[in-house]
This record gives C-alpha cells, sequence and structure tokens, in this order.
C-alpha cells in the first residue's frame, strides 16, 4: 500500500468534487520525500490544460515566509538589519508609525490595516508606501495580532533599501539562487502555469499574479507575487524541516532559525513568529499537528506545514481561486488534509517503532 493513499484519496476526491481545479501535494520527513500527487486541471476556461509536476502555482501570501522572511532573516545574520530597526528609519513616516518596528511587521503586530487597495488611494505605484504610511492604524502596535499585507508591502520596500536592488532580485540572491529553487521567482515567463481568477474585465489570470495591490506594484511585493512548482517548495520545506539545513549545510543559523518559528503573540488571536504561522485554534493546520507546527498560507490555495517535532512536513499547492475566489470549500479540504497526513503518519511512525 502506498504511503499516504487516504490522504492523497481525499485531496483527488475535493479536485473531482470542484474544491479547487487542481492541486498537488508532498509528504516528507527531513530529507525523506514519502509521498507526491497531482491531481486536476491547471486550466479549465476558454480551454483546459492539465496540470502535472511542472505546473507553476501563484503562490499569493506564500510569498511572503518564500522572499521578505527569508531576506529579513539572512539579513539579520549577515548583521544588516535588526528587528528593532524602525519605520522612521526608512521613511519619513508620520508620528504614529515612526516607532512601529521590523520585528511588529513580521509578527503582523505593527497596527496597521490589513488591506488597502492601493490603485483606488493613487495612480502611481511608487507612492505605495506613502498611502500605507498616512492610514489610519487599527489599533496601537505591539497590542495586539492584525494580519497585515500592508506590513509586509512596506517591509518589502525596506530590504530595498538596504539591499540597494528590486526585491525580484533581492529573492533570487538570498533565497532562490542558494536553495536551488529554479523554478521560483517573480514575474514568471513561459507555460505550465496555473491558472487563477477571471477579472471584472474578464481576463483569465495565468502568469499574472492574482492579488491586486501586488498586480498593481508591477507583480513584485512583499506580500504576494510569487510563483513555485511541487518541487521547489519541496526543497524549501525540506529546509525549514531540517532546522534551516539543506544537504547537510546551514542555509539559517540554528540562532536565526529558533528565533524565527518561535511565538511571540501568546494569548493573542493568532500565534506568530516571525514571518510564520504557528498553531492555534481553528487555524490552517488541521486538529492533529501539534503545537509547535509552523508555516503559512497563500489565498489562491497554497500552503506549507512544517512540524519541527519529527521534520514532518506538507507542502499543498492549489488554484482554489480558478475561476473564482466566490469557491472556499478548500479551505476545509486543507485542514481535512492535514488531519489525515498527521494521523497517518502518527500510524506509521507507530507501527516502525514496534517492529
Amino acid at each position: 500500500m502506498e504511503l499516504f493513499s487516504r490522504s492523497m484519496a481525499l485531496l483527488r476526491q475535493a479536485v473531482t468534487d470542484g474544491a479547487t481545479p487542481c492541486a498537488a501535494a508532498a509528504v516528507g520527513v527531513r530529507n525523506q520525500l514519502l509521498a507526491t500527487a497531482v491531481f486536476g486541471n491547471a486550466r479549465t476556461e476558454d480551454t483546459v490544460i492539465p496540470a502535472d509536476y511542472a505546473t507553476r502555482f501563484d503562490m499569493a501570501s506564500l510569498t511572503k515566509i518564500l522572499s521578505p522572511t527569508m531576506i529579513a532573516l539572512k539579513m539579520l545574520e549577515e548583521g544588516r538589519l535588526t528587528l528593532c530597526d524602525t519605520l522612521g528609519s526608512y521613511f519619513d513616516a508620520p508620528s504614529d508609525k515612526a516607532e512601529i518596528t521590523v520585528f511588529q511587521l513580521m509578527t503582523h503586530s505593527s497596527g496597521l490595516l490589513p488591506h488597502i487597495m492601493l490603485q483606488e488611494e493613487t495612480s502611481d505605484p511608487a507612492k505605495a508606501a506613502s498611502v500605507i504610511l498616512s492610514s489610519e492604524l487599527v489599533c496601537p502596535p505591539g497590542s495586539q495580532v492584525n494580519y497585515s499585507c500592508m506590513g509586509y508591502i512596506l517591509l518589502g520596500k525596506i530590504l530595498e533599501q538596504i539591499g540597494g536592488k528590486p526585491l525580484n532580485e533581492l529573492a533570487e540572491e538570498y533565497v532562490f539562487d542558494p536553495l536551488g529553487m529554479t523554478h521560483t521567482g517573480y514575474l514568471p515567463q513561459g507555460d505550465h502555469i496555473a491558472a487563477t481568477e477571471i477579472t471584472p474585465e474578464g481576463q483569465c489570470l495565468q502568469g499574472v499574479v492574482h492579488d491586486e495591490n501586488a498586480r498593481f506594484l508591477g507583480g513584485i511585493s512583499g506580500n504576494a507575487g510569487v510563483f513555485s512548482d511541487l518541487s521547489d517548495c519541496v526543497t524549501f520545506a525540506t529546509m525549514l524541516a531540517c532546522g534551516g539545513r539543506l544537504n547537510a549545510e546551514n542555509y539559517l543559523s540554528p540562532a536565526v532559525y529558533e528565533a524565527a518559528v518561535r511565538n511571540y503573540t501568546p494569548g493573542c488571536n493568532q500565534n506568530r513568529g516571525l514571518g510564520f504561522h504557528l498553531k492555534g485554534e481553528a487555524s490552517f493546520h488541521g486538529d492533529l499537528f501539534p503545537a509547535a507546527s509552523f508555516g503559512h498560507t497563500g489565498f489562491t490555495g497554497t500552503s506549507l506545514l512544517i512540524d519541527p517535532t519529527t521534520g514532518l512536513y506538507v507542502v499543498l499547492l492549489a488554484n482554489r481561486v480558478h475561476p473564482t475566489r466566490q469557491n472556499i470549500r478548500f479551505l476545509r479540504v486543507r485542514r481535512l488534509f492535514h488531519n489525515s497526513v498527521m494521523a497517518e503518519f502518527s500510524s506509521l511512525s507507530s507501527a516502525c517503532k514496534q517492529q
């Protein structure tokens, strides 16, 4: 019997039932890949394109950990950034935001608005930071967790100032090239890309970032914009499952890795590390993953989940917003899938111990 066959069958049924047009999944333990599967069609509108292992997905907010979070952690190691750095050090920020820190941006405790439709506030992408900095706070900085794409857009712009390069080039330099993620990046070219939503104007987005603000910013942003495939996401997940190591070498130093996956917001509505979403009540992790589990999700249907206690990782990529974001059934499927994976893994581990 194939490993995780029940979990993969659950995912296949979800595609058959229309929870998402396609899905790609991988389950592994540290350096060992245990199971992979791809189901469904990468595009169903106008023309049908089957999904396969080369299909790249719009990572949506999974971008936050693939790009700016990793860049920030590497710059932290290099001594180019501290978590205490403030917005006022990089922008002409008003007094109520000048003391917001990089730490608060990365833990989503900055008090900045979760979302602003930037194109409705300005026609100039270069003024995005000014628009965000002029907006009202939803709460005093540091007082509670409010997941904010706006905070990560500002984080991306801070990193660009430090690195002296656009965010996409920094991501290649600090993340994708060192990890050998050759099918990952902003502004994807070519085919084998899963389609997402059909816009109000009738455009089927394929190879164009789904997130409106990232699209307004030219496809390169701290909150969204990265595209990747299953193989590269497995590489990234393997590194995290191995404590920041890949191929027996440290990508992240142990000190930075441990700092990144610590829970800085206990007792709040969400448990947050540096960029990472730690398990909490009714979180995407499901019911069976342990409390130390961490990862992230993307609006389009992507997610990555790590259990550092066992080294188990789960990569789940989907385009549940194709052809419309109104289809939210996949959000429950993700929790069901994670529950099933952990149940099968625990049974497998128990059987191995008894032999």
